[in-house]
């Protein structure tokens, strides 16, 4: 048995088989947004054996995520084939009006570690409010795109000085709400890069340490 098998659980609901990857299932519609290389997409659909139900974004056009991603060419051609949705080019303050996302509704829509573009440092307080604005008008987004009891999954580090981003405040202004905060291990999703994103060393992780993955709903 591999990583990524011994990560897969198994259960049978109503006769079919569903594969479950820690807080997502094959049967999940899954929308995930900043996907860098999409190397975390491609773990879920591996573990799926199937993408049908999902949905995976860029902000980069394909052409430009190919120059900053390594792995992108290889991750895509997987996701085509386990049949997931790709677009590119998606933004999301507006992505609910997205012509092939403005009629869809999903149980998970997820985020992983969201930033902007480093233009002053992680502790200065314009960068963090730079920050807070993108968290806030994708959790905007995100509220009328859910499904009856759908989540969104921001992953986010809760050390100094992320944790002055106010997640959960952010989510409280658009009318979402704490479900459950837990620990995220990258180990738990093989195959994922969490990627820099931005500047000389794009392609390149970063220590995951420390963060969580913070679910959200709406009011109930």
């Amino acid at each position: 048995m591999d990583e990524l098998e011994s990560q897969v659980k198994m259960l049978s609901i109503n006769n079919k088989e569903v594969k479950w990857m820690k807080h997502y299932s094959s049967c999940h519609k899954i929308l995930l947004v900043g996907e860098g290389d999409f190397s975390f997409a491609a773990c879920l659909g591996k573990a799926f054996g199937s993408a049908v139900n999902m949905v995976a974004t860029s902000l980069y056009s394909k052409e430009t995520m190919m120059l900053k991603y390594s792995k992108s060419a290889t991750n895509l051609t997987e996701l085509e084939d386990l049949g997931c949705t790709i677009i590119h080019e998606v933004d999301v303050h507006n992505m609910r009006k997205h012509p092939l996302l403005k009629q869809k509704l999903f149980d998970r829509i997820v985020f992983n570690f969201p930033a902007t573009a480093l233009k002053w440092s992680e502790s200065n307080v314009r960068q963090i409010e730079k920050h807070q604005r993108l968290v806030k008008g994708f959790l905007r987004s995100c509220h009328d795109m859910l499904e009856e009891n759908g989540e969104v999954h921001v992953t986010h580090k809760i050390k100094e000085p992320y944790c002055k981003w106010e997640i959960e405040k952010l989510a409280e202004d658009v009318g979402l709400y704490l479900v459950e905060k837990v620990w995220f291990r990258r180990s738990e999703y093989p195959g994922y890069g969490n990627k820099r994103g931005s500047g000389a060393r794009a392609d390149e992780t970063f220590p995951a340490g420390n963060s969580y993955t913070f679910k959200f709903s709406r009011a109930t």
